[in-house]
């Protein structure tokens, strides 16, 4: 493949032109000349093999137009990629916003190539004998909103004649192609499909004999027609394989090859019939057609696991079909097999006269089955979406058979358990991305299992039930007594039961919170993933014309500005992490004003009903009308994160920003230099902190690095934050009683606090934070469970579950609304480099620091503000066993860092009086309509 420009610039020349607007004057001198001396040297072929965008950049870099290039990265950080197309036979490309930009014709020229095609398929179904196929098709950048789109079609495609059938397509209305794009700038709701294969059409096919057809969709677009492939889904109809028998023996397999929508056309000359353990063997019976030679033996291959089943015909088989058996021994197959949960699938074929093994189809109608062999371990004989035949030994599963859903919303499963198998057992809901856990009810009967999901209050394992995030979520069997996941039994669906799948269905209607745009209860889909492994998926709760990036602009451009002319209302919004917690400095500021009983509505703004919220108070969901709508129109907003750089504050407006934490590590503009550091994040402090009317800051110490780390330019109010008010209140001791029993914490036990912050470094494949867990907690268990019990409290960005939560020693308190809850019932807290050390300072309660990995952490990755190792009031220590030998010597650890400590509380918790909401709201209402409720009597 052809080297571009952009492959033969050096790191640090791709860097400043990322970074252009922020890049010094040297740096763009420098990228000037290498981009001209990169094009002089090998000719403007390199800037073929660039993106469209990526060419205009290249070109403006190489001839030092410094303020177009500027324009034009702020173009493409508010829509990457995104572009205008302007030409039917010559199209070019065009930038919105820069319509004006003067650039060669050579440059902004478009070929074929550089107009991507999407087609994807977002389900398949059965109309009667007719196959129906949906989903979307659009060609990137060109949007057609008039939406004319004549000429568009669907067609197969033969894999080795390339012969081509037309088929009948009709345009739909699709907002998931918007939403799947990804881009701002178009909208591609009417990309939408469906296309239909009429029973009269796959006869036809099937007369012409075994054959494989790809399905394609031709757009009309500048320049011709484009074509692609339609690509399939990662789950459910329009991600697996399904099969149909013809009545003249054909089979049509409804599918995917390399990953394109398909249909396969066998004509199996044998099918198995059945196969099922009869008196320790496996007997598997075939029957082959007629006028087509008998295989002759059956091969059953697994690694060195090697089986061969002779074939022998039997008798009374006439007329179409002859009918052959043969056996395998049970204990053969089954001889190297490990206890566990290790699955161990076995090939199977048909092998001819020649040697030749040939895939063991399945016959209409065939039943699969399980049998257990040994304790925990059973022989499935399965089937795979292209209906072959699959054994398989595993671990005894929880098979799903019979999916209800009651009057209340409640979804019900049903399915068969072996009873010496499932005692002893839970069930655990997980989260496939988050992996957060929830134990849901379970009924154990003579080898039945019935699970029922309330998905609008489901259990936590430590905790409040909860709404069921957005995701997927997965279903397993686990050992009561298990410490961690490595063992749990997924939860499968019955092969025979699949095509019941999707299964929609309304949950329970909410107490509070925002509802779906429809009025009606939360949707959730019951869906699969691997041909049988079922998940629960609850609906997004924004309407269709608030999801996605183009929706969202439209909100914030249009919407969000209309609102901004009608009058104020006397109301507060609230927003809490994003609205993903009720919880911090925003909740004591909420508290606040209900107390004083002052006029005003309160909003708190919710992401996908995942905090609970105060029943008195008014949700909103984030990103939703109504959440812009407050924003634009409420007189007090307060947050404790940034908004977004589209949010002004409108005239008589209060937007009170209370912030979340002391700052240890560095922030804002501090990184520069460190891997962390965005030039194009920090350039934009100083307009993001313009939003608020005033910034609250904890100490004098927060105050002088904010204002300088992220340019904060107008008012800091020095007065202690509000949610550490909690620590000072009078009735402390009653809310850690009623913190105590609403986690049902075991009277007599010390209460340890873990809350680390999260690692840059440490990510899953999905990119999210995951937990970097270096506590030895089976062993701090064996040490500490009889007399201590420990809340490990993740940080909100970092997914993982937390072995051993649920056994009674470790608690999983990340989902409990606000940490200030907790740090009132802890006894000590171990933490790391976050800024909850400085919070639970105002306890005056021991603290333990964890610091494995100071080095890297301070050195090379983040690093900190001041010495830790000589000002931290308390030990650093480095392993899990010094972790576990100090919590036995808490009382030694609180003579020795006594001065440390006292020193600390100086420097970092001043004022520390417990006024601090009294300040901040008083502050908020001074000058106001409210003003007379500014006091903090």
């Amino acid at each position: 493949m052809a080297q571009s420009l952009a492959d033969l610039a050096s790191a640090g020349a791709r860097r400043t032109l990322r970074f252009f607007p922020e890049s010094s004057e040297a740096e763009r001198e420098e990228l000037r000349a290498t981009a001209r001396r990169l094009l002089d040297t090998h000719g403007e072929k390199v800037l073929t093999p660039l993106r469209p965008v990526e060419r205009v950049l290249w070109y403006l870099a190489s001839e030092g137009r410094a303020e177009d290039l500027v324009e034009v990265v702020r173009n493409q950080r508010r829509d990457p990629g995104a572009f205008l197309v302007k030409g039917g036979r010559r199209p070019r490309l065009v930038l919105p916003g820069l319509r004006s930009l003067a650039l060669p014709e050579r440059i902004t020229a478009l070929e074929r190539t550089d107009l991507k095609m999407t087609a994807q398929l977002t389900s398949v179904e059965w109309r009667g004998d007719d196959l129906v196929w949906s989903g979307y098709a659009f060609v990137a950048n060109l949007p057609r909103p008039s939406g004319r789109l004549i000429g568009r079609s669907a067609v197969l495609e033969h894999g080795e004649t390339g012969r081509r059938v037309k088929l009948r397509l009709r345009r739909t209305r699709n907002e998931e192609a918007t939403v799947a794009s990804g881009q701002a700038l178009h909208r591609y709701d009417r990309a939408g499909f469906e296309v239909v294969v009429p029973a009269r059409r796959l006869r036809e096919l099937a007369g012409q004999g075994a054959g494989q057809w790809s399905l394609h969709i031709g757009i009309p677009g500048p320049g011709g027609t484009y074509e692609a492939r339609v690509r399939q889904r990662e789950v459910g109809t329009a991600g697996h394989n399904q099969v149909r028998h013809l009545a003249d023996g054909s089979r049509l397999v409804v599918g995917f090859a390399k990953e394109g929508v398909s249909i396969t056309v066998q004509q199996p000359p044998a099918e198995v019939e059945s196969c099922a353990v009869v008196d320790g063997e496996l007997v598997l019976v075939a029957r082959v057609r007629s006028d087509a030679a008998a295989p002759t033996a059956v091969s059953v291959v697994e690694g060195d696991t090697r089986l061969e089943g002779r074939l022998t015909a039997l008798p009374g088989s006439a007329g179409a079909f002859r009918r052959y058996r043969a056996a395998l021994s049970l204990d053969r197959l089954t001889a190297d097999d490990l206890p566990g949960i290790k699955t161990r699938q076995f090939k199977v074929a048909l092998k001819g006269a020649d040697g030749r093994g040939r895939p063991a189809h399945l016959a209409e109608g065939f039943t699969t089955g399980r049998h257990r062999f040994a304790p925990g371990r059973e022989l499935a004989v399965h089937r795979d979406g292209p209906g072959r035949l699959v054994l398989a030994t595993r671990a005894v599963r929880a098979v799903v058979d019979a999916m209800t859903v009651t009057d209340a919303g409640e979804l019900v499963l049903t399915g068969a358990y072996p009873s010496e198998e499932a005692a002893g057992k839970k069930v655990i809901l997980r989260h496939g991305t988050r992996f957060e856990e929830k134990e849901v009810p379970v009924e154990l009967a003579d080898g039945r299992f019935t699970v029922r999901v309330d998905p609008e209050a489901a259990p936590q394992v430590d905790g409040p039930a909860l709404p069921l995030c957005p995701g997927r979520w997965y279903l397993f069997f686990r050992d009561a007594d298990a410490w961690d996941k490595s063992g749990d039994i997924p939860v499968t669906l019955r092969p025979e039961q699949v095509g019941e799948l999707p299964l929609r269905f309304r949950g329970p209607r909410r107490g509070s919170g925002p509802q779906p745009p429809d009025g009606q209860p939360r949707a959730f889909t019951v869906d699969r993933r691997n041909f049988d492994r079922i998940f629960i998926e609850p609906e997004r709760l924004l309407a269709p014309d608030e999801h996605g990036t183009y929706q969202q602009r439209i909100l914030r451009e249009e919407y969000f500005q209309e609102q901004r002319k009608l009058p104020l209302r006397d109301a507060v919004v609230y927003l809490s992490f994003g609205g993903k917690q009720f919880s911090d400095s925003p909740r004591f500021v909420y508290d606040e004003l209900v107390r004083r009983g002052v006029a005003v509505e309160h909003i708190w703004t919710q992401d996908e009903g995942l905090p609970e919220m105060p029943p008195e108070a008014r949700v909103v969901g984030w990103g939703s009308r109504a959440w812009y709508e407050a924003l634009a129109r409420c007189r007090y907003v307060v947050v404790n994160t940034p908004v977004g750089d589209w949010f002004v504050t409108r005239p008589g407006q209060r937007v009170v920003q209370t912030w979340h934490g002391t700052p240890l590590k560095k922030v804002g503009k501090d990184l520069l230099g460190s891997p962390q550091a965005s030039p194009a994040y920090i350039a934009g402090l100083p307009h993001s902190y313009r939003q608020f009317d005033f910034v609250v800051s904890p100490n004098a110490h927060t105050t002088e690095i904010m204002r300088r780390a992220y340019s904060i330019e107008g008012e800091m109010l020095e007065s202690g934050y509000p949610r550490n008010d909690i620590f000072h209140a009078a009735d402390r001791d009653v809310r850690a009683a009623r913190v105590r029993e609403q986690l049902g914490l075991p009277e007599g036990k010390k209460v340890v606090l873990y809350a680390p912050t999260w690692r840059e470094d440490q990510r899953h494949a999905s990119k999210l934070y995951k937990l970097d867990l270096q506590i030895d907690l089976a062993a701090a268990q064996a040490e500490l469970g009889h007399d201590h019990v420990l809340l490990f409290r993740k940080h909100s960005s970092v997914h993982g579950n937390v072995p051993g939560a649920g056994q009674g020693f470790v608690w999983d308190v990340t989902r409990y609304p606000d940490i200030a809850d907790l740090y009132l019932v802890a006894d000590v807290l171990i933490t790391d480099y976050s800024s909850a050390l400085f919070d639970f300072a105002h306890s005056d309660k021991p603290m333990l620091f964890f610091t494995y990995d100071l080095e890297h952490y301070r050195d090379t990755l983040r690093g900190l503000y001041f010495d830790f190792t000589t000002r931290a009031p308390g030990p650093l220590l480095e392993t899990s066993e010094e972790l576990v030998k100090a919590l036995r010597g808490l009382d030694a650890v609180e003579v020795e860092y006594r001065d440390k400590y006292a020193r600390f509380k100086k420097d970092f918790c001043e004022p520390r009086d417990g006024l601090a909401t009294a300040r901040v709201v008083d502050r908020m209402l001074a000058g106001g309509p409210h003003a007379a409720a500014s006091t903090g009597g």
